[in-house]
């Protein structure tokens, strides 16, 4: 029994076509009904990647249409899809809907479908990383999304009920906005996370999963990784086929991680259900997430350990590192040592908006988890504690009210948002419904901000339904009543 689509394999001229008649047949884009300001832009998103497009499509579906996106890598390379992620394939099923914001025409299956048909379809396991991206850049071609490349936001500061916000990259040294959406990945409310015991090391000798690593100069030598997430293996991988003599996992904790948690209660339930439920449940959840660790997929890992000069070393926890004779000794927590040629650091990325320096000195005036919650003995996390103490719209909120109330007109929509929102603005399975509940929460604000104008809009609104020609008034005769002569 085939599935075939009208549009397999008709490519994507069809596919884009059938997308504008949805959006018609849907009144997109939803109607105009900010009052406008000289100068002022009513949204400004931070980061042109899979969120920060998402959430353009779902504030122009509601009508909010004068936004600016601004991304600071060049046209097509927006994430980290061809920059710092090396894995083959993405983890997530290839049937997930991800940005497609309730369209149809608009996913990753119709995208791919139009082009190689319904049996390639069937015969893909997972998606290819670069095929992602191609999808990605189809995706803002056929919005039109107007993203504004090579432009960074350096900081932002109030002034007056506004935010200013100061640009490198672009024509205008400086722009006005009355929200400002972090649609800014995995390190959008964090960075790299160094551990200390680099300090010392010269800065040849090691790198972060996330640099811009030369993996061709790496033929022949010794490689530590440390840690065993998605991104350690995946770097461990590039290594390996690149020629290095040997990669050699370094890992603190004594098993392999083998359970995605969090995958097994994935849900409506879960994505609707997680904000509102109370601290210790949300702490709960996401401590648990992290003290079990999501494990690498299973073909980031198999690409490793297929090579016989592979080896993965458990219970190595990295005590200190110091430069012998140019090479990088490594010495362990149980009194060991090792010595490599390169290290490189799987430690993922910290969340502390204490490290952007978008927000300056006022960082320290964000609420953090720590701020609010103790958790009980044996769900200590400090590394979850410093994540943003979101309000339920995604906004920051004030550590003491008064001190710094613009923090209320700016929106955490990456990562720094799972812990109090949950996984909605980051991973592809519920980047939709974050995207959705993000647009209608700004809309709610902007309407009520502008509460007076739309009153004075109704008070004024004088276009008639009614010309006056659709009836004729008579006169009402009174009816005799029983018994009373006419």
């Amino acid at each position: 029994m085939s599935n075939a689509s009208p549009i397999d394999g008709l490519g994507l001229s069809a596919l884009e076509a059938r997308l504008r008649e949805d959006l018609e047949f849907l009144c997109y884009p939803g109607k105009d009904w900010i009052p406008r300001k000289d100068g002022v832009s009513d949204v400004v998103i931070i980061g042109g990647g899979m969120c920060g497009m998402v959430a353009w499509l779902g504030l122009m579906t509601g009508g909010v249409r004068n936004i600016r996106v601004l991304d600071r890598s060049p046209a097509g390379f927006e994430g980290p899809w061809l920059n710092y992620a090396r894995m083959e394939t993405l983890r997530s099923p290839k049937e997930l809907t991800g940005p497609a914001f309730g369209h149809g025409a608009l996913t990753f299956q119709a995208w791919y479908r139009a082009q190689f048909g319904t049996d390639a379809w069937r015969e893909m396991d997972k998606i290819p990383r670069p095929m992602w991206m191609d999808y990605l850049r189809w995706y803002r071609k056929a919005l039109d999304i107007p993203v504004e490349n090579g432009v960074s936001v350096d900081r932002v500061e109030p002034e007056g009920e506004l935010l200013r916000l100061h640009l490198s990259g672009a024509e205008e040294a400086s722009i006005l906005t009355r929200k400002l959406v972090f649609a800014t990945g995995r390190d959008g409310t964090g960075e790299p996370n160094i551990p200390g015991f680099v300090r010392d090391l010269p800065r040849r000798l090691w790198a972060h999963s996330a640099d811009a690593i030369d993996f061709a100069a790496l033929k022949g030598k010794r490689v530590a990784v440390v840690g065993v997430g998605a991104s350690a293996v995946d770097n461990a991988a590039e290594a390996l086929e690149h020629g290095a003599a040997e990669v050699r996992h370094l890992i603190r904790r004594k098993q392999m991680p083998t359970i995605n948690k969090m995958m097994g209660i994935g849900s409506f339930g879960f994505t609707a259900g997680f904000g509102e439920l109370p601290d210790e449940w949300r702490w709960r959840f996401m401590q648990y997430s992290f003290k079990t660790q999501t494990p690498p997929p299973h073909g980031s890992t198999k690409r490793v350990s297929r090579h016989p000069n592979a080896y993965f070393h458990f219970g190595k926890g990295v005590a200190a590192t110091r430069e012998v004779n140019g090479a990088v000794r490594i010495d362990f927590t149980d009194g060991t040592s090792y010595e490599a040629d390169f290290l490189i650091l799987g430690t993922g990325f910290t969340v502390d908006p204490l490290s952007r320096r978008e927000f300056g000195a006022a960082a320290s005036d964000i609420l953090l988890w720590e701020d609010v919650y103790t958790p009980p003995e044996g769900e200590e996390s400090a590394d979850l504690g410093r994540f943003p103490y979101l309000n339920p719209d995604f906004t920051f909120r004030e550590k003491q009210p008064g001190t710094a109330p613009w923090l209320g007109n700016v929106y955490c929509f990456n990562y720094g948002s799972s812990a109090s929102l949950g996984k909605v603005s980051g991973d592809i399975p519920g980047v939709s419904e974050g995207a959705a509940w993000l647009a209608r929460a700004m809309a709610a604000t902007l309407y009520a901000e502008d509460v007076n104008a739309h009153w004075q809009a109704m008070l004024d609104y004088d276009t008639p339904e009614l010309k006056g020609d659709e009836w004729q008034p008579s006169e009402l005769h009174e009816t005799a009543t029983e018994g009373q002569v006419a």
